[in-house]
């Protein structure tokens, strides 16, 4: 029982800490609906779904052994990263001062807001480094496969409920409003935040490799 508090406030920290999830869920909901936002929700749960899994089944020996491939990840996350805050960044640009209500984070489909939701989690330097080191010293060969496999199912119920929580507070009417008068100025933040993720994952990788 203590494993599993620990785990859920660890996992709690690490969730309300501001990083591309965060930036993604609330930029969709404020700036498209909360419907659009629940799929990048569902979307980045999945990626949780699997960093965890990958973390049970021994992703941080893996890491370790393969140090080519934690740098590959970290320069294909930063990559992506930086291509989603180049769109946003340049949304925000051509956007008329005044604002408006066009998004430019994901497509209309609500597929498109789950793929990215996906991707922006997988991407995310933050899961890499959570579940690749810190979860996974939680969940050695002490643990046995029942516990194991009820932290995972802890691990995707705390980050659904979170990030729900997340897009239910943005999609709220005061926060649109609030987004549509300073649309251009959000976006391009939420762009440069995205664009500075991804060159400190590239820079990061490239550097472990030069090293």
């Amino acid at each position: 029982m203590t494993l599993f508090l620990t785990i859920a406030l660890i996992q709690l920290i690490a969730l309300a800490s501001p990083g591309p999830d965060f930036f993604f869920v609330s930029q969709t909901a404020v700036s498209r609906s909360r419907r659009q936002a629940m799929f990048g929700v569902i979307g980045i749960t999945l990626g949780a779904l699997v960093w965890s899994a990958l973390a049970l089944l021994g992703l941080q020996i893996l890491l370790h052994r393969l140090a080519w491939l934690s740098q590959l990840i970290a320069v294909a996350g930063g990559l992506y990263l930086a291509w989603m805050g180049v769109k946003m960044l340049r949304g925000a640009w051509q956007m008329p001062a005044g604002g408006a209500t066009q998004a430019v984070v994901v497509e209309r489909s609500d597929f498109a807001a789950l793929r990215a939701g996906l991707l922006t989690n997988l991407a995310n330097p933050k899961a890499l480094v959570y579940f690749g080191s810190v979860f996974s010293a939680f969940v050695g060969d002490g643990v046995g496969a029942a516990a194991r496999w009820g932290l995972w199912g802890l691990i995707i119920a705390e980050t659904f409920l979170w990030f729900s929580l997340v897009a239910a507070f943005f999609a709220l009417p005061a926060m649109r409003r609030g987004y549509l008068r300073l649309t251009r100025w959000i976006d391009g933040f939420a762009g440069a935040v995205f664009v500075l993720f991804g060159l400190h994952l590239i820079l990061r990788g490239t550097g472990n490799r030069s090293a």
